[in-house]
């Protein structure tokens, strides 16, 4: 199987400014994430996708070079990860390379391991669209999600709202953000906003933590302190 390994990371971050290269325990946050990819394949198979003059510096000192920099229309706050993977995949083609699967990582999820990379492509096949990483959610639809009705009353978002407890409620699940298993047929004819074969592939909540907002970077301090993750 030919894959492509695509690791997101503009230079733009509202909620942590240069989070892609802060330094966690030490490390710049991307070296996590570039980490497990060299598990997973070879570094002519690897590219980190930006728009950054300061990230390809760190990505290059770690010995991996990045052969092209990401266009600023696809460096937006409005951009969309499918064209974002789209134009990897396309510079990539373009070179006589057969890609057979796509494997997003983003950098904001330090904690996955290698094993579940290597679990999640043993569940991918070219019939369905793609493996996503998830978590059970943290707020079910048929238990504590609440919309408002056309009287601004709380009304439960899904079901009859009889579940007293959350444990008898249909289990729902979230994407982390974490790893996504692509087929890139897939991904060319519908984007990844039309996919409708999707199958899951279940973290716990440690290896899930994503990075978006100086608590989350405070809770992955205080993980790694406390070696609940190695």
């Amino acid at each position: 199987m030919n894959i492509l390994i695509v690791i997101p990371a503009r230079g733009g971050s509202k909620g942590i400014p240069y989070k892609n290269v802060k330094e966690l325990n030490g490390r710049p946050l991307i070296y996590y994430t570039i980490d497990i990819a060299r598990q997973i394949t070879s570094d002519d198979n690897i590219y980190v996708s930006t728009d950054n003059d300061n990230i390809i510096k760190v990505v290059e000192k770690y010995g991996l070079s990045i052969p092209f920099k990401r266009p600023e229309e696809l460096a937006t706050d409005c951009a969309g990860a499918s064209d974002v993977v789209l134009h990897a995949l396309s510079f990539y083609e373009s070179r006589n390379r057969k890609v057979d699967v796509i494997i997003l990582l983003q950098p904001t999820s330090p904690f996955r391991r290698e094993l579940d990379v290597k679990e999640m492509i043993k569940l991918y096949n070219p019939s369905i669209d793609m493996v996503v990483s998830v978590k059970e959610a943290v707020s079910n639809p048929y238990y504590n999600s609440f919309e408002e009705n056309k009287d601004g009353s709380l009304i439960i978002s899904k079901g009859d709202g009889k579940f007293e407890r959350r444990q008898d409620a249909p289990k729902t699940w979230e994407f982390n953000g974490s790893i996504y298993i692509i087929n890139p047929n897939s991904l060319r004819q519908k984007g990844m906003s039309g996919f409708t074969c999707i199958k899951k592939y279940v973290m716990d909540d440690y290896h899930s933590v994503d990075l978006d907002t100086p608590f989350d970077w405070k809770i992955a301090e205080l993980m790694i302190k406390e070696k609940l993750v190695e």
